[in-house]
């Protein structure tokens, strides 16, 4: 499947923003861990949440992820504290996301885990048992979500958890959405120094219901159309100024393209400024799923810049780097990467495809991220858009709701 869209040529009005995909697969974990004694409340409905809810529910011997890279560390921990015996698989994508790091970490804490197939790969053999605990020493600059599934389990472990991390930590946001959400769920948590993690071994108490706010990442997408549109003045619902999402942190990036944030009983209001920067040098260690968004909205305001700390986008859905690389040159915009962990554009550009059809690559981001591209290029089409089910489902319908057209064709 194919969409061509036709863009607005103003966007005025309010948009209802999914649940944060980041909260409620924590709090579903958490939620389990708790025995489940009280409610959660606006839960997202994306793919990577109703996996979650489909593993914790039904129980089956053989969990299947699909394309959940979040639902895959965070069940790999639960699964190894529970006395079950599980396989958990995915797409083949997943099978070729490295989860070794989390293996490791979790057979030191005395997980019974096996590699069904490759080592170091899903799916995984998981013979669930009461772990033991204690130390256990990551990188830093690993995947939060390695760092979270640990720390989620860590009240149940016999001797609790010591979780020390070194040299520089990244993505530290989401270690900090962990923390404090296994506090509210009763859990007894706390940073000794800077780089170590102590977390004591007691039952978790979850004592209220508890309220899953809106996503940032989300939000990031129509910040980044209101950048890109002559007139644009949009109501995001259900988000809070002082968020637990670290994603929240993109609204201050924005604010160097033009793009102003009003808080109010609502969410968040957003509009134009005429104050934009004309170079964006900035650190995305703590804020990765917004690298797409800000890679295309910069190019198309012709404003070069330089991104870091971007080392996790190599295993996200896609090797995001390559990805955008490959088709912000259908756009006409050269971009380079160094380190694995920087990309930048100096303003070099090339022809444009006259039709330019974006590949998502089986990644949410990919889609969400380009389709505001049409502002620039009227005749762009993207393929298989369906793949923003994953964290957004209402995306494409949302984006009608606001005078989008949309037409599909086959790909």
């Amino acid at each position: 499947m194919q969409y061509r869209f036709t863009a607005p040529t103003r966007l005025i009005g309010e948009i209802d923003l999914p649940a944060s995909k980041s909260i409620s697969n924590r709090a579903l974990i958490l939620h389990a861990l708790s025995k489940g004694m009280h409610a959660l409340h606006n839960i997202s409905d994306c793919d990577d949440t109703k996996v979650m809810v489909e593993a914790l529910t039904l129980n089956n011997e053989t969990i299947d992820i699909m394309a959940a890279g979040t639902a895959m560390r965070f069940l790999t921990a639960y699964l190894s504290t529970r006395n079950e015996t599980h396989i958990i698989t995915g797409t083949e994508r997943m099978q070729q996301r490295p989860i070794s790091i989390l293996v490791d970490a979790l057979r030191e804490l005395g997980a019974d885990i096996q590699y069904v197939k490759q080592e170091g790969y899903p799916p995984l053999h998981i013979h669930g048992k009461t772990l033991k605990g204690g130390v256990v020493t990551l990188k830093g600059n690993v995947s939060s979500q390695y760092i979270s599934a640990l720390l989620m389990i860590g009240p149940t472990l016999k001797e609790g958890l010591k979780l020390q991390l070194t040299g520089e930590i990244i993505s530290k946001p989401y270690i900090e959405i962990t923390l404090s959400l296994m506090k509210d769920f009763g859990a007894k948590v706390a940073w000794l120094n800077e780089h170590t993690i102590e977390v004591s071994a007691q039952s978790y108490a979850m004592r209220n219901d508890f309220y899953i706010e809106n996503d940032w990442s989300a939000a990031s997408y129509w910040y980044q159309m209101v950048a890109l549109c002559p007139n644009a003045t949009i109501q995001l619902k259900g988000l809070f100024q002082n968020s637990l999402q670290g994603d929240s942190h993109g609204a201050r990036v924005m604010q160097q393209l033009g793009v102003i944030s009003s808080f109010n009983d609502k969410g968040v209001e957003i509009s134009k400024s005429d104050s934009i920067t004309t170079y964006l040098d900035e650190d995305f260690k703590e804020i990765p799923d917004l690298a797409q968004t800000f890679v295309v909205t910069c190019a198309l305001l012709n404003i070069p810049f330089k991104f870091k700390g971007l080392q996790t986008l190599r295993i996200k859905e896609t090797d995001r780097i390559s990805a955008l690389i490959n088709e912000m040159k259908k756009l006409g915009y050269v971009l380079h990467t160094e380190k694995d962990s920087i990309l930048w554009w100096d303003g070099e550009r090339c022809a444009v495809d006259e039709n330019p059809i974006i590949n998502t690559y089986e990644d949410h981001r990919m889609a969400m991220a380009f389709a505001p591209a049409v502002f620039k290029f009227p005749n762009l089409h993207i393929n298989h858009p369906h793949v923003v089910t994953k964290s957004y489902p209402t995306y494409w319908s949302d984006l009608c709701k606001m005078g989008f057209e949309i037409i599909e064709k086959e790909s």
